[in-house]
């Protein structure tokens, strides 16, 4: 039975699956050039033989890794926005990137694209990138009816919550002292994903 090809393909999907998510992990920790794929495979306790007949190599398991990053930004999005169906757009919008500060709580989302980003001079992962952007403005199109500017607002505010998070700034610094003022002129007024993270909201 296990050498029947749907079995195999069974098997070899909820590795692939596996796979990926500790990708996310460890790629987000020290980058594309930086990671070999055998630390990708001993986090998932695998063989790094095994992540090359499931993947096209280290480009392909960090593309797919982006990509799945992007699946769950996409879908946080989109569940506001089932949610909200029928409130007015910067409603909408808001209580997206309320949602969306939530989930890079999880630095390892919010580190991987910061990496990818750092990688586009390698044109798989810029064309990916793009995708990835697209996807988000054409969501939010369609789904908040927020006229142009508004979304490039949200964005903006968006990249302005990664370097927020990215560079520690929310809260307390690395050795536990309070961010300094000059830190505030840029949080000020900006949702606090770790802060809310250990509230459990």
């Amino acid at each position: 039975m296990a050498n029947e090809p749907g079995t195999f393909r069974s098997t070899a999907d909820a590795r692939r699956s596996i796979i990926t998510e500790r990708a996310i992990t460890v790629f987000a920790r020290s980058g594309y050039r930086a990671t070999p794929v055998a630390d990708v495979a001993e986090a998932a306790g695998i063989s790094p033989a095994y992540v090359f007949r499931l993947f096209d190599g280290k480009l392909g398991l960090f593309l797919a890794a982006l990509e799945h990053c992007h699946d769950r930004v996409l879908a946080a999005m989109s569940e506001v926005a089932d949610r909200m169906g029928g409130e007015e757009p910067g409603v909408v919008l808001s209580a997206i990137g309320d949602a969306y500060a939530r989930l890079i709580s999880d630095r390892d989302l919010l580190m991987l694209q910061v990496h990818a980003l750092s990688s586009v001079d390698v044109p798989e992962i810029a064309a990916a990138t793009r995708r990835g952007i697209e996807r988000t403005v054409t969501l939010l199109q369609e789904r908040t009816g927020a006229p142009g500017p508004a979304i490039q607002q949200f964005l903006a505010y968006g990249q302005l919550c990664h370097l927020i998070v990215a560079a520690g700034l929310t809260g307390h610094t690395e050795d536990g002292t309070p961010v300094p003022e000059w830190a505030k002129v840029l949080t000020d007024g900006m949702a606090h994903p770790e802060a809310e993270a250990a509230s459990g909201s």
